[in-house]
């Protein structure tokens, strides 16, 4: 079974940083494409950032030149360095594992079960 476990929410102040952390465990999490969605209340789950198995990443354009993926395949961890952080980045920040079978097409999907980003003066 596919765990994956974040940590490194909380709160802080506009301007500051925070770096969120998501653990794999139950799979080759090398072969997967990893993403970081956040969800605010009354809105729509939204990708954040995603890097894929290659290490090619894309970003929001509300979080680019302040957000930064990273995934450590050794420690089966994706990152999430957030810095200048505001109130509007405010939301429960959830992590994503993609694959897609190259050959038969088939894709899974994992979530994590969120941890929660509180921007706030």
């Amino acid at each position: 079974q596919v765990q994956l476990v974040e940590s490194g929410g909380g709160e802080v102040q506009p301007g500051g940083s925070l770096r969120l952390s998501c653990a794999a465990s139950g799979t080759i999490f090398s072969i997967y494409a990893m993403g970081w969605y956040r969800q605010a209340p009354g809105n729509q789950r939204e990708l954040v950032a995603v890097i894929t198995s290659g290490g090619s990443t894309d970003y929001a354009d509300s979080v680019k030149g302040r957000f930064t993926i990273s995934r450590d395949n050794a420690k089966n961890t994706v990152y999430l360095q957030m810095n200048s952080l505001k109130p509007a980045d405010t939301a429960v920040y959830y992590c994503h594992a993609h694959f897609v079978h190259p050959v038969f097409g088939t894709t899974n999907d994992y979530w994590g079960q969120g941890t929660q980003v509180t921007v706030s003066s």
